[in-house]
């Protein structure tokens, strides 16, 4: 797998509020599943300017993994689809907040169609994070999503994936 940047960066990244929709279930490789959760989750944020439809790069969509899909049984697995919104943008019925925290992650940048995510995955945590000198932290691993209409040409996403780490 081919980092856009040609490498995996570590930098601390900004506080974020996410406003979300949690999904507990499988996900893998079910883009109708995620379009559907975006669809719910922009139905809400739209009205209260919270989103953009009319300029996506101005969105910062997210996706947070709670679980380890090795190791956590499929339906059991869960997903928060959300939005970074301003620090208190209320909430209701099925949209949540959670709060991502400054720390320093290990961000690699990748194009990817719906069933490479889980080859990325692998190789931030399988290739490039043994080799690094740094360890898993605590904290929310989660992919984010930049507006690329050329990627989108090529029916590929321009996808972060962000890792909390700490030295060795």
């Amino acid at each position: 797998m081919e980092a856009l940047q040609g490498e995996v960066n570590v930098s601390v990244l900004e506080k974020m509020t996410v406003a979300y929709v949690r999904h507990i279930g499988p996900y893998a490789g079910d883009e109708a599943l995620f379009q559907r959760l975006f669809e719910k989750l922009y139905a809400w944020a739209v009205p209260r300017g919270l989103a953009d439809t009319g300029d996506p790069g101005k969105n910062r969509n997210i996706v947070v993994y709670h679980d380890d899909p090795g190791i956590t049984e499929p339906e059991k697995l869960r997903i928060s689809v959300g939005i970074v919104v301003p620090p208190d943008p209320g909430g209701s019925g099925e949209i949540g907040r959670l709060y991502i925290s400054s720390t320093r992650y290990a961000i690699g940048r990748f194009l990817l169609s719906g069933q490479e995510n889980g080859e990325a995955w692998q190789y931030m945590c399988g290739v490039w994070m043994p080799a690094s000198g740094y360890q898993p932290d605590e904290g929310y691993c989660f992919e984010m999503y930049r507006y690329n209409p050329e990627a989108e040409k090529l029916g590929k996403c321009d996808t972060t994936i962000c890792v909390p780490v700490k030295p060795l």
